[in-house]
């Protein structure tokens, strides 16, 4: 199901004790959303569950943060990342999220768990910039080596201040 949302300048604000969680199965097909998840995309559950979860990629998100979550949960890891997300009514809401595996009684990774939750003020700010630098990238790069360009830079930027993705999003 593509995406044909119009993203507008509105933004949504997560309340502090707000978690959205999801779970999609290997596809990145939804399986699950609760309530909050409901709520902030604006989709009812019916058309939730079975769509892609990229129903809510706003497309000011680089594909190359796409790459690294997708990279690193497919390594059986979890992925922490702040991502900006788009609303049915155009509106858009940041989250900072962890993805995880699931796995069946036989450690087979059957599906992944999201959990989101309000993100540091000071944090979407911050990588707000980076994420444009990455689109900046992208677009130069040309669709088919988009996300990889733009992990690539994202890589080079954090290996200049000693650290990596996850570490980074974690201390800010």
């Amino acid at each position: 199901m593509k995406n044909r949302v119009q993203p507008t300048t509105v933004e949504r604000v997560m309340r502090e004790d707000d978690f959205i969680v999801s779970k999609t199965d290997l596809k990145g097909r939804i399986t699950y959303g609760n309530r909050v998840f409901i709520e902030y995309s604006g989709y009812s559950e019916a058309e939730l569950l079975g769509a892609q979860h990229n129903i809510i990629r706003h497309p000011d998100m680089p594909r190359g943060v796409f790459r690294l979550l997708w990279d690193t949960i497919e390594a059986r890891q979890e992925c922490f990342a702040y991502v900006k997300n788009l609303a049915k009514d155009g509106s858009f809401y940041w989250v900072l999220a962890n993805v995880t595996p699931s796995h069946d009684a036989a450690g087979n990774v059957i599906g992944y768990l999201s959990v989101r939750r309000k993100p540091r003020t000071e944090a979407v700010r911050l990588l707000s910039g980076v994420y444009q630098s990455m689109l900046e990238v992208e677009r130069r790069a040309g669709p088919k080596d988009a996300p990889h360009a733009s992990l690539r830079y994202l890589q080079d930027l954090l290996a200049t201040k000693g650290t990596r993705y996850e570490e980074f999003v974690l201390s800010l």
